[in-house]
């Protein structure tokens, strides 16, 4: 696995997340994950998944310093891992580790070591990335990425992308993202034809043009 490097008092902002050929990412865990606007393709990751998948999964856990998640993921999360078992590496390392929860709604958080974040997200979260060091990690919450996009808050993305596409469905990329050149970090593909990719921000994009000079006589 490719190693993280972070600044010496920055945190670095990682959005990992499931995606399908054609971006989306709602609901790949389970059919009453997501149904926001009738969507019914829910659970279409889960027979995708082989013993490959589920290391390199334990090992971005185990490279992850605090979560940061919104609130339908936070809930997700909250009412799985504190019931799976302790010899589970991913249920000890996300039960004991700092939690932050975006959310305009929920008036307290109960999941061991949560924390709610509130007034303005994304200055919340800019302030967060100054206050803590290593890697927090985004897993899932759609609505948070958009704001962090929207802010140019995000420094890489672990992107996992499944051999199907649905449609329809809540994008990753939404309209407030903002243009950027990326570099692929790391890649590793499962016997099931899943790509596991890992991009950090490079900056600006550098434009150019295929069209041929004006040719004079």
């Amino acid at each position: 696995m490719t190693e993280t490097h972070t600044d010496e008092t920055t945190g670095q902002l990682v959005v990992g997340t499931f995606l399908t050929l054609d971006g989306v990412m709602q609901a790949p865990g389970g059919p009453d994950e997501d149904r926001d606007a009738g969507f019914d393709q829910g659970g279409w990751s889960v027979n995708y998944w082989d013993e490959q998948m589920g290391e390199i999964m334990d090992d971005q856990f185990v490279e992850a310093d605090a979560l940061l998640l919104g609130r339908k993921t936070y809930e997700i999360f909250a009412d799985h891992w504190p019931n799976v078992e302790d010899d589970d590496p991913v249920a000890t390392k996300l039960n004991s580790m700092p939690k932050y929860v975006a959310s305009r709604t929920l008036e307290e958080v109960e999941w061991n070591n949560s924390m709610l974040l509130s007034g303005d997200i994304a200055k919340a979260v800019e302030d967060l990335k100054k206050e803590r060091e290593g890697v927090i990690m985004t897993q899932g919450s759609h609505d948070l990425i958009q704001t962090l996009l929207a802010h140019d808050l995000v420094d890489e993305f672990w992107l996992w992308i499944f051999p199907l596409v649905l449609g329809n469905g809540k994008q990753l990329f939404g309209d407030g993202t903002i243009p950027a050149a990326l570099e692929l970090t790391n890649a590793e593909t499962s016997s099931t034809g899943v790509q596991m990719l890992r991009y950090s921000q490079t900056g600006e994009i550098n434009h150019g043009s295929f069209a041929l000079d004006d040719v004079t006589e």
